[in-house]
Formats: structure tokens, sequence, C-alpha cells
């Protein structure tokens, strides 16, 4: 049979009717050209007999109102999952307890105890949370929005804006609550993301998030506390270089935009 010729009224019939004795390639042929082919499917309901008509109309009436009601519900957290994940949830409520834990520790302690903790944290806020909006094993959504047109640079991109438009706010007021200014951590904490998207076109976004994170904290955290002293990446000396890595993560992330279409990088 092909594409273009319909089957057989006599054919549509005995497909009807559950003729046993259709030779198996043209009960094969007229199943597939039913697919694709809207008047023998009208046909069929025609010749169907009486139990398999009504047993169509009782499964059409029950799903009717499913498949005609306007899914709103469903493109409402579609649109919110492109933007952001429910396993962000717990990481900000952890993050809010932590930098409150935090402003409370600068309150009581000397000044001279320690460097601001808000200063040495700041700028691997947004990419933890950058790792945790790309953890495949948190996200319960990632195999369908994975598969969907926008799940690249486009996507990848939404998700840290999500993050850094939930974040910075926080930082700015513990900052200001402690005395730390924005001049001394903002572009670090920006930088920071931007590599941390520019490597994860090789290696992963969530893998390069807590590389970048892990490293931030032995090269930076720790022998700050050792010191006893502001480290000099934070200095608002440092704010050109900051910026350079900036620019030059953000051109990385996209002359390299393809990458972020792989799954390993989710």
């Amino acid at each position: 049979m092909n594409r273009d010729e319909h089957a057989s009224a006599e054919l549509v019939a005995r497909y009807a009717a559950g003729d046993p004795d259709i030779p198996p390639d043209r009960l094969w042929a007229v199943e597939s050209h039913l697919e694709g082919c809207e008047v023998c499917r009208v046909r069929l309901a025609d010749v169907a007999p009486p139990p398999v008509a009504a047993l169509s109309a009782a499964v059409w009436a029950a799903l009717e109102p499913e498949l005609t009601a306007p899914p709103a519900r469903v493109r409402h957290w579609t649109r919110l999952a492109t933007w952001a994940t429910p396993s962000l949830v717990p990481w900000l409520i952890m993050t809010l307890l932590v930098l409150f834990a935090v402003v409370v520790l600068e309150l009581v302690l000397p000044s001279d105890a320690m460097p601001s903790a808000v200063l040495l944290l700041a700028p691997i806020g947004p990419v933890l949370g950058v790792a945790v909006a790309w953890s495949r094993g948190l996200d319960p959504a990632h195999e369908l929005i994975a598969c969907t047109p926008r799940a690249g640079l486009e996507l990848v991109l939404r998700r840290t804006t999500a993050v850094l438009v939930v974040v910075l706010p926080v930082l700015l007021l513990t900052g200001w609550l402690t005395g730390d200014s924005a001049a001394w951590w903002l572009l670090p904490c920006l930088g920071l993301t931007s590599a941390a998207l520019a490597l994860g076109g090789l290696v992963g976004v969530r893998r390069a998030a807590v590389a970048t994170s892990v490293l931030w904290a032995l090269l930076v955290v720790g022998p700050a506390v050792v010191r006893n002293a502001v480290p000099v990446v934070l200095v608002p000396a440092a704010g050109p270089w900051w910026a350079a890595v900036l620019v030059a993560g953000a051109v990385v992330v996209l002359m390299r935009s393809r990458a972020y279409v792989r799954v390993d990088n989710w």
C-alpha cells in the first residue's frame, strides 16, 4: 500500500472486525497507513462493530475534558523550571541561615579576630547556587527540561540569572549589616561565576562550579583565616583584574555556546 493510496473498503472492514486471516504484511501496512490518514480513520470508525464503537465513545468521553482543558498549571511549572528548579529552595534556605549566622558571628566577635566572613564567602555564593541548579540528581525534571529546545546556553544563563537575582540582594544586605562594601566582593562574585560557567563548557557546569568553590576555599579562604588578613584578590585594587576575568569568561561562554547542549553538562 502506497502512502498516498487509501485502504480499500474491504480491507478496512476486515481490519475493523479483527479478521485473523489478514496477511501480516497487509495488516502492518494498513495500521501504518491509519496513523497518518484521517480519511481512513473516519471510514474505520464508521464500520467498527458496535462494541468497539461503544468502547471508543466511552474512552473519548472520559478523556475529552482533560484533553480540551487549557494546561495552565503545566505551562506555569514548565516556565518556572526554565528559570529555577525545586532543588534551589533548600539551598536558598541554607544560604540565608549561614549568612545570618555569619552576621551574628561578626557582630559578636571583635573586629580584628579574623577577616570578614561575608567578604570571604560572598564571591562563591552564586557559584554554589549554580552548582545546585545544574545538579542532575537534585532536579526531578532534569530529563524533561534537558530535552527542550532551550536546554542549551539560554537555559544556563536563565538559571544563573535566577541564582544571582536571589543571592546578590541577600549579600548586599549582609554586607550592609557588617560594614562590608560591595566594592570589595561584587566583581569577584561575578568574575567567579563567569569563570565557572566558562569551565562548565569543558567539564560540565555542576563540576565546574564545585571545583571553583573548592579552589576558592583552599587558595583564598584558608590562607586568609590563617594569616588573619584580607587576601590580595579581595582588595579594591584587584577590581580591574576581576573585570577582565568577567569579560573573558563571558567571551568563552559565548564562543562555546554549543557545548552547553551536551547532556553531560547537566
